[in-house]
C-alpha cells in the first residue's frame, strides 16, 4: 500500500485497504480521516457489496469509544444498506452487511434474519471459498449481540475451516472486541496459534 502510486486507486481498492490495515493497528483516528478524505458516499470493496462511507466512519468511532458518533453514523449507514439489500437481495454481502448495522444498533432478531439470509444464499456446503466468510459474519453479528455462546461456536468452527478466520486475525480485529473479556475466546486463540 505505502509504494502505490498517487492517484492509483481503482474502484477506491486502495483507499480501503489502508482504512484495514489502519483498523488493524487500531489508529482509528488515522483511519478515520482516510475515511473522511474518501470521494463520494459509498466505498468499493473486495466484497459484491459496496460500503458506505458512513458505515466505516462508525467502525472508527466504535474504536474511538464515542459511541453517540458511532450510533449516528451507523444510523446514516442504515438506510443505504436497506436500499442495497432492495436492489440486490441474493447478494450475500450485502445482507451481512446490513445484519451487522442492526446487530449495532440493537435490532438483534433483524439481524439474526439477515446474517442467516447471507449464510442460507451462500452455504459451506455449495462455496467452500464464500460460504465460510458468511458463517464469519454471522459470528460477528452474534458477537455484537451480545450472544457470546453462539458466536464462539461459530468462530470455533471457523478456526478448523479451510478459509476461515486464522488465530491471528482474531487477535488483532477490533470486530471481535465484544468477546475479548471472555476466557473461552481467548483459549480459542491459543489453541490455533500456531507454535
Amino acid at each position: 500500500l505505502a509504494m502505490a502510486p498517487p492517484g492509483m486507486d481503482p474502484d477506491g481498492m486502495v483507499t480501503f485497504g489502508r482504512i484495514n490495515v489502519l483498523m488493524l493497528q487500531r489508529k482509528f483516528q488515522e483511519a478515520l480521516g482516510v475515511v473522511q478524505n474518501t470521494s463520494g458516499e459509498m466505498v468499493h470493496t473486495d466484497g459484491t457489496a459496496p460500503l458506505p462511507k458512513s458505515l466505516l466512519e462508525g467502525n472508527c468511532y466504535l474504536g474511538l469509544k464515542d459511541e453517540a458518533k458511532a450510533k449516528a453514523a451507523y444510523q446514516k449507514a442504515l438506510p443505504v444498506l436497506q436500499k442495497s439489500v432492495q436492489e440486490a437481495p441474493d447478494d450475500p454481502s450485502r445482507h451481512a452487511l446490513l445484519g451487522g448495522v442492526l446487530a449495532i444498533l440493537g435490532h438483534k432478531e433483524e439481524a439474526f434474519r439477515e446474517g442467516k439470509r447471507a449464510m442460507e444464499l451462500k452455504p459451506e456446503s455449495k462455496d467452500a471459498f464464500e460460504g465460510p466468510m458468511y458463517t464469519l459474519a454471522m459470528a460477528q453479528i452474534y458477537a455484537w449481540s451480545g450472544d457470546k455462546d453462539q458466536a464462539l461456536q461459530l468462530i470455533e468452527k471457523s478456526l478448523a475451516t479451510p478459509n476461515g478466520i486464522t488465530a491471528p486475525m482474531l487477535k488483532l480485529d477490533p470486530v471481535w472486541d465484544p468477546l475479548r473479556d471472555d476466557p473461552r475466546f481467548l483459549a480459542l486463540i491459543n489453541r490455533y496459534v500456531k507454535a
